[in-house]
């Protein structure tokens, strides 16, 4: 199983939900060990929902104990779809790239066929003048997502990503409410991005699917925060593309009612936008390409109850 890429005649669900979530169980507040992460990770790619489960998310300096914890479990088919991999960059960018290729070559068994495979990192940049040094680290075929500072204008470093060709990252969320990014800021990212050419995936704190009041941890007496829901930040990009004005964008990402959203065979309609299938496929390939999430059953199940299929 999973992960074809959809056709434009699938559901336009299917299209927009598709390879979607990077699974980051390692990651607060699920903090998993390595062997419960990958385990859950098989497990998923396993279950009816594993064509919406993206990159296993793992830190470079954990590959040793990856390759050895998930190799009983990875695919051995001829033809099958191996594991992908999301690298979290240590910051020794050429340290990193060598260690993605170490991993590779212990999982590829012929010249054509692999079980696993890293082939994207995501690692920050505090300034433009570090995305040329990032960028030379890495070959052009590895995807590379820069994270942009969350306290810095993304504009300059988003210019600098598109030259280089690379793709942009946004942090979200975290294990505290001053971790969230405010309305203004998502929306000044993605019109950046969208202004840009650029492609992006966020991570963090968006593990629900529309916006509310929620948990920050998993802990019994875990303090309680407003978040962003992963639906909310795909509403805003699609409204982005259409044309949209910023106040709808920012509607979009406080949107907390379920049954403000419609799924067709062809369509998502929200408060009078329809976005069709091509507007959706050019959403993923283009603009938001992926989200990464501690959870992979929290989000599947509340899109489900949404009515998404």
């Amino acid at each position: 199983m999973p992960v074809r890429i959809p056709l434009i005649t699938d559901p336009a669900a299917r299209v927009l939900l598709d390879g979607l979530i990077d699974y980051a169980g390692l990651f607060p507040p699920a903090s998993l060990t390595v062997a419960e992460a990958v385990r859950a990770y098989a497990r998923y790619r396993g279950g009816d929902a594993g064509w919406m489960l993206g990159r296993f998310v793992c830190p470079v300096g954990q590959f040793d104990v990856f390759g050895t914890l998930a190799e009983p479990l990875l695919p051995r088919d001829a033809g099958a779809i191996p594991w992908r991999v999301a690298a979290i960059g240590t910051g020794d960018h050429a340290a990193d790239a060598a260690a993605m290729v170490r991993l590779n070559d212990c999982h590829r068994w012929s010249w054509d066929e692999c079980s696993a495979v890293v082939d994207t990192i995501e690692t920050p940049a505090n300034a433009p003048d570090d995305v040329a040094a990032i960028h030379a680290a890495f070959p052009v075929d590895t995807t590379v997502y820069i994270e942009v500072p969350a306290a810095a204008d993304p504009r300059p470093l988003v210019a600098e990503i598109a030259r280089a060709g690379r793709r942009a990252k946004l942090r979200t969320g975290g294990v505290g409410a001053e971790a969230f990014p405010s309305v203004e800021r998502i929306v000044t990212f993605i019109d950046a991005c969208v202004e840009a050419g650029v492609a992006f995936k966020s991570t963090a704190g968006l593990h629900h699917v529309l916006r509310g009041e929620y948990p920050l941890t998993y802990a019994a007496d875990s303090a309680r925060a407003p978040m962003f829901g992963f639906f909310n930040v795909l509403l805003a990009c699609a409204l982005r593309l259409d044309d949209a004005s910023a106040d709808d964008m920012k509607l979009a990402l406080l949107e907390s009612d379920p049954t403000s959203v419609t799924f067709t065979e062809s369509a998502i309609v929200w408060r009078g936008h329809t976005f069709d299938r091509t507007r959706l496929a050019h959403l993923r390939e283009h603009v938001m390409t992926s989200f990464g999430s501690c959870a992979f059953t929290e989000p599947v199940s509340e899109v489900r109850a949404m009515g998404a299929w």
